[in-house]
């Protein structure tokens, strides 16, 4: 028998109802806890260990996610069954999937930006600023991208988006759970920070006399690098950019004017961890272009 009790079916259930308000950012914050929705945040959520706190799920997805909900329990985590239509209130999406997890903050202070998975040589070796970025989406990819390539960080900056809102927490894929983030310094203290950890910080601007094929050309991509990445409108400004150690922008070969925040991040973060790393490991990186 599955560890669920009996179905609660009314938005006015008092734990139906503390979960909805974390919706908002003032109470995530207070609360320190924010809702991960779907069966892959969930699951990369409860892998992560103790942060889990409570787990929602409908009659329609209890057998399907047997596992999840085992796993939750095993957590101690408090596992509710919940009605098509409190789920509906409770999800964030259009078409909820029937599992929904409460969760603990996972950021962690400055300081403690760990090494970079993946066989990273000791220390921190690529770190990611975002510097006043809003939109969640984007921050969510940038934070899925920066875990793909192996960097040991992320700090949401300034005045950026809160890395719990919802459609941060979905587009990041699970990443959130996977590599140390930190929330809220200034852009100034967070440059500091990384460069008394021994890293160059490199901001990318499309303006930049100096291109990324320069220093990949230069050699000069294979130490330890925090790139800063700016908002989507108006990227970094002036004195941001003075902040970092050298402004690099990404070559347009075509026609197009510009690359959006996210693709520039890929291509900057990629150039990084393929001058840092071993030889590339072809067999993940084959099963990842399946997934795609």
């Amino acid at each position: 028998m599955l560890p669920v009790g009996a179905e609660l079916t009314s938005i006015r259930s008092p734990r139906v109802k503390a979960a909805r308000q974390l919706a908002k950012r003032s109470l995530r914050q207070q609360a320190r806890q924010f809702l991960a929705e779907g069966p892959q945040a969930v699951g990369e959520a409860l892998a992560a260990g103790g942060v889990v706190t409570q787990l929602f799920v409908t009659a329609a997805a209890q057998a399907r996610y047997a596992s999840l909900i085992g796993l939750a329990a095993g957590q101690g985590a408090d596992v509710h069954a919940v009605s098509g239509e409190v789920m509906t209130e409770l999800a964030q999406t259009i078409t909820p999937q029937g599992v929904l997890a409460v969760c603990r903050f996972v950021d962690v202070p400055l300081d403690q930006l760990s090494a970079g998975p993946g066989g990273r040589p000791p220390g921190l070796a690529l770190a990611v600023v975002l510097a006043s970025v809003r939109d969640p989406g984007n921050a969510g990819t940038v934070l899925r991208t920066a875990d793909a390539a192996g960097a040991g960080g992320v700090v949401f900056a300034g005045s950026s988006v809160d890395p719990y809102n919802s459609k941060c927490v979905r587009a990041s894929a699970g990443s959130l759970f996977h590599l140390p983030v930190v929330t809220g310094p200034p852009v100034a203290d967070a440059v500091r920070a990384l460069r008394e950890r021994g890293l160059r910080v490199l901001a990318a601007d499309g303006g930049a006399g100096t291109t990324l094929d320069d220093l990949e050309s230069a050699g000069r991509l294979s130490q330890p690098t925090a790139w800063l990445f700016g908002n989507e409108a108006w990227g970094l400004p002036s004195d941001v950019l003075q902040l970092a150690d050298d402004a690099v922008a990404v070559p347009i070969y075509g026609r197009a004017e510009s690359l959006n925040l996210a693709a520039a991040a890929a291509v900057c973060l990629y150039a990084s961890a393929r001058a840092q790393a071993p030889p590339a490991r072809a067999g993940r990186a084959a099963a990842n272009l399946t997934e795609l």
